[in-house]
């Protein structure tokens, strides 16, 4: 499939989502080196013949998720190198999980459809009208909230998800088991943040706390099917994540 070099006005997707992905495209093709910097906001919008505002919001996303650095008084800089798609170690397609042995239990805090906001449409590559099922699901151990999980979904992708049970499946198995959409790659991000408020509140901590924050897309085939942020409390239970090597790339 041939990579987009410009923008297509014809296309039914927002301009940033495909500013987005150009410019990550420069990355991944090693056009933009780790460490170089990129053209201004003033000169990208020259280039790709779009607004300030829409050059804003594809370079603060890449800013987001650790590909560009900016610099005081000096501009944007690439800080690291996209993983490509032939790299030879792959993540287990599981749910996010605890330490071995440890019991979760599940409440679920909304499940329901919502129109994209907060640039959610751009994290899951859709038009900003297209409708997004949202599940929010809290995790205890003995009765103690640690991990508070939002999900994404885009509504045609899985429309009877609303009646599925979100307490005692994960997402994951009912997308594979239940609807045969077959995850075929996760692209993770990890980083410390501040968690809002509400979200404080919900994991028992004071406000103004920071927490382990892990977002996930997650991909069939070229398609991404969802998208999860999750919250881990600090200080409790660490993250188990499995990684296994693909067996054709293994064999000889």
């Amino acid at each position: 499939m041939p990579i987009q070099q410009t923008i297509d006005r014809e296309k039914h997707q927002k301009l940033y989502v495909q500013l987005y992905s150009l410019l990550k495209g420069k990355i991944e093709k090693s056009e933009w080196p780790v460490g170089s910097q990129i053209p201004t906001e003033d000169e990208l919008c020259k280039i790709y013949d779009v607004s300030k505002s829409t050059v804003k919001l594809a370079v603060l996303e890449l800013v987001r998720e650790g590909y560009f650095t900016r610099k005081q008084g000096k501009g944007t800089f690439v800080r690291k190198r996209a993983i490509p798609e032939w790299h030879t170690m792959y993540k287990s397609f599981k749910e996010l999980m605890l330490d071995a042995d440890l019991a979760l239990q599940t409440q679920v805090l909304a499940k329901t459809v919502v129109m994209p906001s907060d640039g959610i449409d751009l994290k899951l590559n859709i038009p900003i009208d297209r409708h997004v099922i949202y599940i929010k699901r809290l995790r205890s151990v003995n009765a103690e909230p640690v991990l508070l999980q939002e999900a994404y979904i885009p509504y045609h992708v899985c429309p009877t998800l609303l009646d599925e049970d979100v307490v005692n499946e994960s997402l994951f198995d009912i997308l594979e088991k239940n609807h045969a959409i077959n995850i075929m790659r996760v692209n993770e991000f990890i980083d410390i943040e501040y968690i809002t408020d509400d979200n404080c509140r919900l994991l028992q901590l004071a406000g103004g706390s920071s927490g382990l924050v892990m977002e996930q897309h997650f991909f069939s085939k070229e398609v991404q099917v969802m998208y999860t942020r999750t919250v881990k409390k600090s200080g409790t239970f660490r993250f188990f994540v499995e990684f296994e090597r693909n067996a054709e790339l293994n064999s000889d």
